[in-house]
């Protein structure tokens, strides 16, 4: 593979597009971002601040000084997390930001990056693009579970609650709103576990970079 490439895989929370982005990765010998922890980082530092997350001035102020570091910290995840992420992701200004870091960070070696806006602002000419989409229904099973394995409380009616406010928010901001690009590969995850969603995810890479399937050389 060219280390130009760069695989797009978008789509809202808990769809699965991360697990999949990682697992594309290490299959494509590529490196992975996951995107959306710019913006979790981003948000978590503004909360630290005691701030309001919609305050532009101070969430484009907190992007522009991120660190590496910030995107390894444990607090990243869970409803809090979430809404601010979605909240700065919002702000023109802090998008304005991270959008260089994203796309050096691309180019430098290609990437299999995860998010919400890769294939149509941060690498619109990307080859290969995926929309991983679920029903609102399994994606708040999936995040009850996955906070229940964290031992965090939380009621399930209520994370669905949330995914779909999470929802509405990201497809509804004037900025780079959710949304799948024009020739992306959809792939619903509704009904699929994970073995299956990334057997499906690598088919479609693979068809659209019209690349071998290691396996047919064999015997």
């Amino acid at each position: 593979m060219s280390l130009a490439i760069v695989i797009a895989v978008d789509g809202p929370a808990a769809a699965g597009k991360g697990t999949l982005a990682r697992r594309l990765a290490a299959t494509l010998c590529l490196p992975y971002l996951d995107t959306g922890l710019l913006y979790r980082a981003t948000g978590r530092r503004v909360l630290d601040r005691e701030a309001d997350p919609h305050d532009a001035t101070i969430a484009a102020a907190e992007a522009a000084a991120l660190r590496p570091e910030d995107l390894h910290r444990a607090d990243l995840r869970g409803p809090a997390a979430d809404m601010a992420a979605s909240t700065v992701a919002a702000i023109p200004a802090v998008r304005a930001a991270l959008l260089d870091w994203q796309r050096e960070f691309g180019r430098r070696h290609g990437a299999v990056m995860d998010g919400r806006d890769i294939g149509t602002v941060v690498f619109p000419e990307a080859p290969v693009k995926l929309f991983v989409t679920a029903s609102p229904e399994e994606r708040g099973r999936r995040r009850w579970l996955e906070l229940q394995a964290r031992g965090v409380a939380a009621d399930a009616a209520q994370v669905e609650a949330e995914i779909r406010a999470r929802d509405a928010q990201d497809a509804g901001r004037p900025v780079a709103p959710l949304k799948p690009a024009a020739d992306a590969l959809l792939l619903d995850t509704t009904r699929m576990d994970a073995e299956a969603a990334f057997a499906a995810a690598l088919a479609m890479v693979r068809s659209r970079l019209n690349l071998l399937d290691p396996g047919a050389t064999k015997a």
